[in-house]
């Protein structure tokens, strides 16, 4: 038989096994690729699902909170008894920026004396303290709707503590009444800082500070307090804390005791502040109400944000609880990715 040079020979078994072999390994590698890539885009289905879900809760929850915040200051609002005691809260620190600022006390003060139905109103002050020039407002334009309306008594029910500017607005009120375990006083003024002149000398840091006024900068930590500096400071607290003194004075009368004390600075008991003349008697919101201004039911006119304001603070608590969720949600997704 002769031998036909251009005919292949045929492959030797072992050269198909291998032959085989690769065939086989491309083909698994081929389907584990693709096995990784449904699986991938799985995952990726997955997550745009559980995004497309929080932000349509995310929808809904700001649709319920207008809803429930229209709802509350509606019937806020609304359905007042004919005759009743006017609330006002004043809370945390009296400050320009926080709700217990003077235009929203004094804002609620005016509704609740012109109101026709309202037979008493009550402060209802659980306050540190603050500024003292918004306290000094309150506390006048109290004692301008006193001289106003004379016919409507305004008390102070003291909650947990009632101290500095707070004491300062109560001290205008006709009464104040006091739990057991209150917290009263603190008739002084304070003006915080530090100095840290000394540290910079041994950490051999120079303070390089140029001013225009010889005490422009005289409550800066990093440079040293001259003794007229601190002259005049001095007296500059002592005029705010005689302006506090008068005012007190003024609103208690001759209920306050004479003690060298009584305008230290001190924070005082409930009923320590009953003998000092700082309160009147101890007293609930509900028992003033019903006992002295003999009208049981209380509204509320606390200072109240617009609805915008609350709403938006609603939503931002609301939301930063769903991100912070979803953010969880991701970083246990992508742990499972890697």
């Amino acid at each position: 038989m002769s031998h036909d040079p251009n005919q292949s020979e045929p492959a030797a078994p072992s050269e198909r096994a291998d032959r085989s072999h690769a065939w086989a390994t491309a083909h698994d590698i081929q389907q584990a690729a693709l096995l990784r890539l449904l699986e991938e885009n799985q995952r990726e289905q997955v997550r745009k699902r559980r995004w497309a879900i929080a932000f349509r809760s995310l929808f809904i929850l700001v649709l319920l909170l207008f809803w429930y915040e229209w709802r509350n200051v509606s019937g806020h609002e609304t359905a007042k008894p004919d005759r009743h005691t006017a609330l006002i809260d004043i809370r945390g620190e009296i400050d320009h920026e926080s709700d217990a600022s003077a235009d929203q006390i004094t804002g609620s003060l005016r509704a609740a004396f012109e109101d026709q139905g309202t037979a008493g109103v009550i402060l209802r002050l659980n306050s540190p303290g603050g500024s003292p020039v918004q306290a000094s407002i309150v506390y006048h334009e109290i004692l301008r709707l006193r001289e106003k309306h004379p016919e409507i008594p305004i008390h102070t029910v003291v909650e947990d503590i009632c101290a500095s500017g707070g004491y300062f607005i109560a001290a205008a009120s006709d009464k104040i009444f006091v739990d057991p375990n209150s917290l009263v006083g603190s008739i002084g003024v304070r003006l915080d800082g530090f100095g840290f002149t000394e540290a910079m000398k041994r950490l051999g840091i120079e303070r390089r500070l140029f001013v225009a006024g010889t005490d422009k900068a005289m409550l800066d930590p990093f440079s040293t307090l001259s003794e007229s500096q601190r002259l005049h400071l001095q007296s500059t607290l002592e005029a705010l804390h005689q302006n506090f003194i008068e005012a007190v004075k003024k609103g208690r009368g001759e209920r306050l005791q004479d003690d060298d004390k009584l305008f230290s600075g001190r924070v005082w008991s409930g009923d320590q502040a009953i003998k000092l003349g700082l309160a009147d008697a101890r007293g609930s919101v509900d028992q003033v109400a019903r006992d002295v201004i003999k009208a049981d039911d209380v509204v509320d006119f606390s200072p109240r944000p617009s609805l915008a304001e609350r709403f938006a603070r609603r939503v931002g608590v609301e939301t930063s609880k769903v991100l912070a969720t979803m953010g969880l949600q991701i970083m246990s997704t992508t742990n499972r990715l890697r």
